[in-house]
């Protein structure tokens, strides 16, 4: 009996029983962080700007403190930049169909969807807030493009193995040449950007490309 009240009172007071006490705050949980990330897209897609937006504002809705926002990411601009890559990410992966031009099709029919849906405001506050907010544009480059940019490079590679692209091409100039067209659409809008521009933009690009490897 007199154990179990010491056991007790140990617990109480925040010791396991063998002298060992419980690290201070709360565990850092995956659900956690899946909120922050969560409220951060709904926040700026309400907002539509990223210097409106505020990590305090962001812990609020996700109903955490403002330090457990900073265990995970340093800045605001790597927070968000995170948190449109994770709400994106099985949208954007490159499927392996057997044609490099398919391949690349789809995957671009989708980030036209992304962009033609509420999460384009997300995209053009981060580009728009990158272009005066050198440490925004490269969390965007290096936590959503270049992810992105490599797993395209391994589609473009499974094309050249399959002889569908010539050996000595330029892949980054090839993802350039096949992204920077939809890209100019998405911010300049001058003229309109749907689904079916993907396949032209595969079709004018690659094709081009298979016939070069043919001469």
């Amino acid at each position: 009996m007199a154990q179990n009240h010491i056991r007790s009172a140990a617990t109480r007071n925040g010791s396991n029983g063998a002298g060992e006490k419980r690290s201070p705050g709360r565990p850092r949980s995956e659900e956690s962080r899946r909120s922050i990330l969560h409220s951060t897209v709904k926040l700026l897609k309400q907002q539509g700007g990223f210097p409106e937006l505020s990590i305090e504002a962001i812990a609020a809705d996700a109903n955490v403190g403002k330090t457990t926002v900073y265990r995970w990411w340093p800045t605001k601009a790597a927070l968000v930049a995170d948190a449109f890559s994770a709400s994106a990410d099985d949208e954007l992966r490159f499927p392996n169909t057997g044609s490099v031009q398919k391949d690349m099709s789809l995957q671009m029919r989708q980030l036209i969807r992304i962009f033609r849906s509420k999460r384009g405001k997300v995209v053009a506050a981060l580009i728009a807030g990158g272009q005066s907010d050198p440490e925004l544009i490269e969390a965007f480059r290096d936590r959503f493009l270049w992810p992105r940019r490599k797993q395209a490079y391994q589609t473009l590679q499974r094309g050249i193995d399959r002889g569908e692209l010539p050996e000595d091409c330029d892949l980054d100039l090839i993802l350039d040449s096949l992204y920077g067209p939809i890209y100019m659409r998405f911010l300049i809008r001058h003229d309109k950007l749907d689904e079916s521009f993907a396949d032209e933009i595969c079709g004018l690009v690659l094709q081009g490309l298979k016939r070069q490897s043919q001469d």
